[in-house]
């Protein structure tokens, strides 16, 4: 079965790169390529057309996949049939380590730990100072993540800890900590198994993001919805995240919340933005910045647009936002 795959993948990027070829060549538009219309995206000008690339297997790290990749029939949220790969991620990332998290106690520099976001607009470095400074931060008397008399940040050191801290109502004992917990804890990391469209089309209207992940990235980690920050901030607590702007929790393991350049493993040749993996509708997820540090200025209200060599794609948005994309613009696997 799976050299059967590797040869029906050999085909279709090879029929997929002679049509790319012919484009780039000055084929017309007047019905030379009507076999292939649902691979064709239209950009914002109407004489321009763009080859929409498929899924690529084999742009995921070495390490990051579990199992090898399957091609299975699937059916779109429109009902509609086509066929899917189903990637099993490792659910730890293969191409950096993870943490720190929390510091020890009020004297820890931010180069020992990690970081938080809240959505505010702001990323800010955990450092003694900042558990210091959380009253004021959030002009709230009732934050007290350590002890005044050691020094001691309170955090979540235990499996039993992280557990009951990582859950909806945190237990009165576990609130004003700091939260991380341990790769250990899950095992070295929780797999994933993701249904995606070989092949992703553009829906007729964009797609809310759910509480689900939003998809996966190339070093096998989840990429996750928006942290639940008013939640994590209403128990007196911080879920800090590593400088890679992920963090562990019990049931989904490690995951990231935002794109902090980590994951941006595969660079593009032409200036464009690193890609970092793939959202649930099958369009690539790159960084948020080009190469030359500029944002991409025609976004669309999901971050998405459209060019000559990736067609529709998504930009992250920047880790201080607490979220990647804005919602899905393509057909969603059931």
């Amino acid at each position: 079965m799976f050299r059967t795959f590797i040869f029906s993948l050999f085909i279709r990027r090879t029929i997929l790169l002679l049509l790319t070829g012919l484009y780039l060549a000055g084929c017309s538009s007047d019905g030379a390529n009507s076999e292939i219309e649902e691979q064709v995206i239209d950009s914002s000008s109407e004489d321009n057309t763009t080859i929409q690339p498929e899924v690529d297997p084999f742009a995921f790290a070495s390490g990051a996949l579990l199992d090898s990749v399957v091609e299975v029939s699937c059916t779109l949220n429109d009902g509609s049939e086509t066929s899917c790969y189903e990637f099993v991620i490792v659910g730890a990332p293969s191409t950096h380590e993870v943490g720190s998290f929390c510091p020890v106690d009020i004297f820890a520099s931010a180069d020992e730990v990690g970081i938080w976001f809240d959505g505010d607009g702001e990323v800010y470095d955990i450092d003694g100072q900042f558990i210091q400074n959380l009253p004021t931060l959030y002009n709230d008397s009732n934050w007290q993540l350590y002890d005044p008399d050691t020094g001691l940040v309170n955090v979540t050191d235990t499996l039993e800890k992280c557990d009951g801290a990582a859950r909806p109502n945190v237990a009165a004992e576990l609130q004003n900590h700091c939260v991380e917990c341990s790769l250990d804890y899950v095992d070295g990391g929780i797999s994933q198994t993701y249904t995606i469209p070989i092949q992703p089309v553009l829906a007729e209207s964009p797609t809310s993001i759910g509480r689900d992940d939003v998809g996966l990235s190339l070093n096998g980690v989840a990429i996750a919805p928006p942290a639940p920050v008013d939640a994590i901030l209403g128990a007196y607590t911080i879920a800090a995240f590593d400088d890679c702007a992920g963090h562990i929790n019990p049931v989904a393991g490690y995951h990231y919340h935002g794109s902090a350049g980590c994951s941006e493993i595969e660079a593009e040749s032409d200036g464009h933005a690193a890609k970092m993996g793939y959202a649930l509708d099958g369009f690539g997820i790159y960084g948020m910045l080009d190469q030359q540090g500029n944002e991409s200025s025609d976004l669309d209200q999901c971050r998405g647009h459209t060019d000559d060599v990736r067609g529709y794609h998504y930009h992250a948005a920047s880790v201080e936002e607490n979220m990647f994309i804005g919602c899905y613009s393509g057909k969603l696997a059931n």
